[in-house]
């Protein structure tokens, strides 16, 4: 039995992306021959990691194969003709409204990869949700084939690397406080959110924009960062959230979509967009020492929950029914 994955696009650094990557090696280790296909493969990673959809293997009917389902692509036309096994990874799909007045070729895409998921009912044997809203969206959409909800597989030892001294000298102990977000600059992100919590004292020079960032930089930032601040309307997971967890970075975010889910009991949950009363609940964290610390602790433990080993367990078991 084959079990290979196959998803439109692997990335550096995407969260995706990391998530194939990181099955593939649950898949290699519990003795499956595996592989990665995708439609476009980032030239930055290194070589080997993924094949072309074009040489994938012709599957037999005991061969399996695990779709990562975040967007629209001519594979969702090419799943039901396969004749395997089938399992979808469902990460949710970003609604279109939120790049319509930006950019007219990825709405499209996402349009398409929203018809995808809903013209997919019945053509997987299961699926796995990365959260419990994702299962919940896969039931609305009628899905009947059993769901069960795996969070992202996140390798914890890569965080324990060197983070870059350069950005630490610069950043920590400077007198200002540091807030932080990590995710795409994309609508649905609401980065200008995050901005507009600083009221209009803010000047434009205070605010960094890093762009696509080596791993070591993105750990320097969480090792200066005061507050992790979401403004996001639309996660399927966020990783993010996770990772400031694992850095004891305090949590303040909106209510929207997979956030509650992943948060659990810690973190601050906000109910409305009030630029005022953000920065005031931000404040409340900052300076109470005792809230402070108490939201970590609480953000520690619900980190556990997304430890690599109980999530791997987790995983196994879920492959071990699903593919038996």
């Amino acid at each position: 039995m084959r079990v290979i994955q196959l998803l439109p696009t692997i990335s550096m650094g995407d969260a995706v992306s990391n998530d194939a990557l990181a099955i593939a090696k649950v898949l290699r280790d519990m003795g499956y021959q595996t592989g990665i296909y995708a439609e476009n493969i980032d030239n930055r990673l290194p070589a080997g990691t993924a094949k072309p959809v074009s040489k994938m293997p012709r599957l037999q009917t005991e061969d399996v194969v695990l779709y990562h389902m975040s967007t629209g692509s001519a594979l969702n036309e090419m799943i039901p003709k396969l004749r395997c096994k089938k399992g979808m990874i469902y990460h949710n799909i970003t609604p279109s409204y939120f790049f319509q007045p930006y950019n007219a070729k990825l709405t499209q895409l996402l349009k398409d990869g929203l018809t995808g998921v809903l013209n997919l009912v019945g053509a997987f044997d299961f699926c796995l949700a990365d959260s419990e809203f994702n299962r919940q969206a896969l039931l609305e959409m009628g899905y009947t084939c059993p769901i069960a909800v795996r969070p992202v597989l996140i390798p914890f030892s890569d965080y324990a690397k060197k983070p870059t001294q350069e950005i630490i000298d610069r950043y920590d102990n400077d007198g200002y406080v540091n807030f932080i977000f990590v995710g795409r600059i994309a609508p649905n992100k609401k980065q200008e959110d995050v901005i507009r919590a600083y009221t209009a004292a803010l000047q434009a020079e205070n605010v960094l924009f890093t762009g696509h960032i080596p791993f070591p930089d993105i750990l320097a930032y969480y090792h200066v960062a005061d507050l992790f601040l979401c403004m996001s309307e639309h996660e399927g997971f966020c990783v993010p959230l996770v990772e400031a967890m694992y850095f004891g970075v305090p949590i303040l975010a909106y209510r929207a979509c997979a956030v509650p889910d992943t948060l659990g009991d810690s973190g601050i949950l906000l109910d409305k967009k009030d630029p005022m009363e953000t920065a005031m609940v931000a404040d409340r964290i900052l300076t109470d020492t005792s809230l402070r610390r108490e939201l970590v602790a609480r953000q520690r433990r619900r980190q556990q929950d997304f430890s690599y080993g109980a999530v791997r367990a987790l995983l196994e078991s879920q492959l071990r029914e699903f593919l038996k």
